[in-house]
């Protein structure tokens, strides 16, 4: 067996990915497709916890700009990603992996509530936990939930899989033809260049817990398993340029 680089990952998803070429609702071809990939690394012995967005059936931001109150539409958007969690458990659990589903607001009949030591229990036997509903507050992104989760449970390094590029680049590739990927970053290069990977909030959370972030294309089937062995795909950001 094949020995992973990390024991313990967040993988962030976008909402976005899981709609498909259509970019709205949930394809089953692309959930059964990441299903499979996460049960490839939790084969590995990996312990994966995942967050996913919930941008492809209602993004808060949206909202917000079409005149909706910024909290109410944030905590629709919580909802969404809810419903993203429970359909890709239940891939999951269709491809044999147990999996628990975990609430930052309380819906008992459908998911458990978070909390950070059961979380972690879930992950110590193998099983993968999908962490919802974001940080349960108004205001905060996803992707700050994968920061805070990772800090929380200690987890080694945040994937954020994309389904648009294969890493980080001095502008949007699909507009500038000149513009350049990046193999290595420091956060600090994100705040000051002003990449949009994720949001400062969330930057400046990993930055200060020296978590690395590694940014790569999800739409290559077996990328998943790459990054979690180490192999050379898309773009590292750590906290220095020197960190290993």
């Amino acid at each position: 067996m094949e020995n992973p680089k990390y024991q313990r990952i967040v993988l962030k998803l976008s909402g976005e990915a899981l709609g498909g070429d259509q970019h709205y609702g949930i394809d089953p071809k692309v959930i059964q497709s990441i299903a499979a990939q996460v049960k490839e690394i939790a084969q590995l012995g990996t312990e994966v916890a995942i967050i996913v967005g919930g941008g492809n059936i209602w993004r808060g931001m949206a909202g917000s700009a079409q005149g909706m109150d910024r909290a109410t539409a944030d905590y629709m958007g919580m909802l969404a990603t809810v419903m993203n969690s429970l359909a890709l458990q239940d891939s999951l659990e269709d491809n044999g992996v147990p999996t628990r589903v975990q609430t930052s607001i309380e819906m008992r009949q459908v998911a458990e509530p978070y909390i950070r030591r059961r979380a972690i229990r879930h992950l110590e036997k193998k099983r993968v936990v999908i962490f919802a509903a974001g940080t349960g507050n108004p205001y905060f992104s996803t992707d700050t939930t994968a920061a805070l989760r990772a800090a929380e449970i200690e987890a080694e390094v945040i994937l954020m899989a994309k389904n648009n590029v294969d890493g980080v680049y001095s502008a949007d590739p699909s507009v500038d033809q000149s513009a350049v990927k990046y193999n290595r970053l420091t956060y600090l290069d994100l705040l000051k260049e002003g990449l949009n990977v994720m949001d400062s909030t969330a930057s400046s959370l990993c930055m200060d817990n020296n978590i690395p972030l590694l940014v790569f294309s999800i739409m290559e089937e077996g990328n998943i398993r790459r990054a979690v062995l180490g192999e050379d795909i898309g773009t590292i950001i750590r906290g220095t340029n020197d960190d290993e």
